[in-house]
């Protein structure tokens, strides 16, 4: 992660001091971060989450930082402040069924690892911020466009393995 990462992740805090001086101390160290003020995150189970991030980056479609958690088996991704509906509607006109997620934005609050985490972490970032994100609408929709073709992808695959263990 950049500078510029550090200081656009850190003005999230409650006291943005206190987190850099942490994450200067211990820049593995996770920390927590109020949502919806300078980003919103989608999380979603780490299947669905590695097969979205997988996706959009074989695509070159546009993503966000992404981090994973991998003791609660959860991703998340980094999206504009504000893109709750953008979000929605992309969502909307991909599916009737839309994929299970949870969408923070103000009032929620998300842990996101240090600076430097390192494979194998419990908080780890897949993809850090490394400036400012303003984000591009075409983000939003990428996230949400191939995170149901993931999800969708997914249950065909169960489906499939269940029907050929029928057939055995």
């Amino acid at each position: 992660m950049t500078r510029r990462g550090i200081e656009w992740l850190s003005r999230a805090a409650d006291d943005p001091a206190v987190c850099r001086t942490a994450w200067l101390d211990d820049p593995r160290q996770p920390y927590l971060l109020a949502a919806g003020g300078h980003f919103d995150v989608v999380a979603t189970d780490q299947t669905a989450g590695m097969e979205t991030f997988d996706q959009l980056r074989r695509r070159g479609m546009p993503v966000g930082p992404v981090m994973v958690d991998r003791a609660a088996d959860r991703m998340g991704f980094f999206l504009p402040r504000a893109s709750r509906e953008r979000f929605a509607r992309a969502l909307g006109r991909e599916t009737d069924n839309p994929p299970r997620h949870t969408y923070l934005d103000t009032g929620s609050y998300v842990v996101v690892p240090g600076p430097m985490s390192l494979t194998g972490d419990r908080f780890e970032w897949l993809d850090a911020p490394i400036r400012p994100q303003h984000g591009s609408p075409l983000q939003v929709v990428a996230l949400a466009v191939m995170l149901t073709a993931s999800c969708q992808l997914l249950a065909r695959i169960e489906q499939y393995g269940q029907e050929t263990a029928d057939v055995r």
